[in-house]
């Protein structure tokens, strides 16, 4: 048997760290002060970074304690990116500088250049080894720090290529080359938003033992008060209508799309998880690898965003809740990305011509009002803005979206900084450019996202792949489980914006077409050619036209609950995702009639459902 282990950066040997060098990741700082940790990006750049998200307003110092080789003169590089170069091609905003000990270094960083690169701080003589490091952001604009290199040799800089930079890492911060087994485990979870919270949970109330691993401090994924984002779908409708019972447990009382955090109810998320005795919660890991025997998982590689320390997961089952798809596409599953052709599918909403345009992500903000007129800096970096094309408004939701015509994973940097970058650029001209400004000037930023909520990206294909028609005309399916409920909600290019920002729009429509509640075929949820792949979520084997409804949260939920309820038939009966359709469906009719949710909660998921067609389906 051929086992292979496909990751994200590749790895290979290089030499020996020399004695007068010293690598410092900044996601590993003692003490963060104002900076965040970022790492959403990790794949595409090489590694988490701090991220100086103050809006407007200089964030507080981050802070280390290092233990330079030796005494001497060191040659300082950071690691850094001015983020908007590709918009604007002179210095940025995103300004910052580094102290090394009590010297504070002239040399500005974060500012220069067009991609992610080692920029010279200069020179620096330590008379102790042991001293502290500081980053100092001197603008709150979203200035980003990965990684400090100091070296007693001139010129002598780290790769930049994302393999040798991967390569370099692991030998200098002596990272396993064989990471240690997280646990025994029946089932590994990869994604803590809805539909991971809800597999997890669902599978380890049937017996299994569960690993969920999520890439944040926090669980929810867009329903977390990092993205704001209300749940929207029903529960209790359709044949198993005790699908989605575990939401009465941990699902917010409170909807609003960029609403303060208090309405998206982390710590109540994360104690019920942390209750459930077969589970075990893995925050702040993203998974890296995936390790394959044949067509079947073998084990999953995860990274602590913070340490850099690395886990291997493995089991006989694997459930991708991602949304990117990224277990599965490390795996080798067939995806999808974009927009089938109308043809292939018999698709009336479908494009004549596939394309690969897909819903954006929305960067969220809002303003509050102030007591007295607060003040914002002059921002303008390559998208300017007037009193004919600017927004004029207090908060921007989920129709500020963007990168509808980009690669949402490979561009979805560039992605969530345009999102930023105009967000910022309309709030400046609103407080310093527009004349009749009354509404603004005692108004200041009170959150603006900078973990972007994403709608689309790969699509896993399992053995059905759900179609427009199958909505629409209500095609019934042996296998149907959870319901659907959301209307067929697509996003198009707003051409009130496309007028006066074609190419870089940043505003959306959604054009609706309403369905009655809709059971997703199970066959939806499995990968059909990795054979022990479950998936959960807008990752799920859809169409681009039927991701439309299956998205929303309360739906993906529900997809979670079945995807653990087989899950534990696999284990009871020793077989595969595919077997539970051949032989055990039975068997899954039964768990999905019966639901894993306690009994006797009252239903508080009742805002943002969705609407339904009001005449009787047309069945086939």
């Amino acid at each position: 048997m051929k086992i292979k282990l496909l990751t994200l950066a590749a790895f290979f040997a290089v030499g020996t760290a020399s004695a007068g060098d010293l690598l410092v990741e900044a996601e590993n700082f003692d003490r963060k002060g104002g900076w965040v940790v970022d790492q959403q990006f990790m794949d595409l750049m090489g590694s988490p970074y701090l991220l100086a998200h103050g809006m407007g307003r200089p964030v507080e110092d981050a802070e280390t304690a290092i233990t330079l080789p030796e005494k001497g003169t060191y040659h300082v590089y950071v690691r850094t990116y001015n983020w908007t170069s590709p918009w604007y091609d002179s210095a940025g905003p995103g300004r910052f500088t580094l102290s090394v000990g009590n010297k504070r270094l002239s040399t500005e960083l974060g500012c220069e250049g067009n991609k992610w690169m080692w920029q010279s701080v200069g020179e620096v003589t330590v008379k102790e080894p042991e001293t502290t490091l500081r980053l100092h952001d001197l603008t709150g604009f979203d200035g980003r720090c990965d990684a400090i290199y100091f070296t007693t040799e001139a010129g002598v800089l780290p790769p930049s290529d994302l393999a040798g930079l991967e390569a370099f890492r692991r030998e200098r911060l002596g990272l396993n080359v064989d990471p240690p087994t997280a646990g025994t485990f029946d089932l590994v979870v990869v994604g803590g938003g809805i539909a991971g919270m809800s597999a997890a949970v669902s599978a380890a109330r049937l017996g299994c033992k569960v690993a969920l691993i999520n890439d944040r401090p926090v669980l929810g994924g867009n329903n977390s008060s990092e993205v704001r984002v209300h749940l929207g779908g029903r529960i209790e409708v359709g044949p198993y209508k005790e699908l989605g019972s575990l939401q009465k447990e941990f699902g917010p009382a409170r909807g609003g799309n960029a609403q303060p955090a208090e309405y998206y109810e982390d710590a109540k998320k994360m104690d019920w998880l942390k209750n459930e005795k077969n589970v075990s919660l893995f925050t702040n890991y993203r998974a890296l690898a995936v390790e394959t025997e044949d067509s079947r998982i073998t084990g999953v590689v995860a990274r602590h965003i913070e340490t850099g320390r690395e886990l291997r997961f493995t089991a006989p089952l694997f459930c991708d809740c991602t949304g990117d798809g990224t277990v599965g596409y490390l795996a080798g599953a067939d995806y999808r990305m974009g927009r089938e052709n109308r043809d292939e599918f018999g698709e009336s909403t479908a494009p004549e011509v596939a394309d690969s345009m897909t819903m954006g992500a929305s960067v969220q903000w809002y303003s509050v009002e102030t007591d007295a007129e607060s003040d914002f800096p002059e921002f303008s970096y390559g998208v300017e803005f007037n009193a004919e094309n600017c927004e004029r408004v207090t908060m921007g939701e989920w129709t500020w979206e963007t990168g509808m015509q980009l690669d949402q994973i490979r561009d979805f940097e560039r992605i969530r900084d345009y999102g930023l970058l105009v967000v910022y650029s309309n709030w400046s001209f609103l407080k310093n450019g527009l004349e009749e400004n009354e509404k603004y000037r005692n108004r200041e930023l009170g959150w603006v996202a900078y973990i972007s909520g994403k709608r689309e990206s790969r699509r896993l294909l399992g053995d059905y792949i759900l179609k427009e028609d199958d909505l629409r005309r209500y095609v019934v399916h042996e296998d149907g489980s959870a319901a659907t409920t959301w209307s067929i909600d697509l996003h198009y290019p707003d051409p009130a914006n496309s007028c006066h920002f074609g190419g870089q729009e940043f505003k959306s429509i959604a054009k609706h077409i309403n369905i009655h509640p809709y059971p997703i075929p199970y066959r939806c949820l499995y990968s059909r050619n990795v054979e022990n792949l479950f998936m959960a979520g807008r990752n799920i084997s859809v169409t681009h036209v039927a991701l439309g409804t299956v998205r929303v949260m309360r739906t993906t939920g529900m997809m979670g609950e079945v995807v653990g309820m087989a899950a534990s038939l696999c284990k009871r009966h020793a077989v595969l995702p595919r077997d539970i359709y051949r032989y055990h469906l039975p068997e899954l009719k039964a768990l999905m009639k019966a639901g894993v949710g306690r009994r006797g909660l009252p239903n508080n998921q009742h805002y943002n459902e969705g609407a339904t067609l009001p005449e009787k389906p047309v069945v086939q």
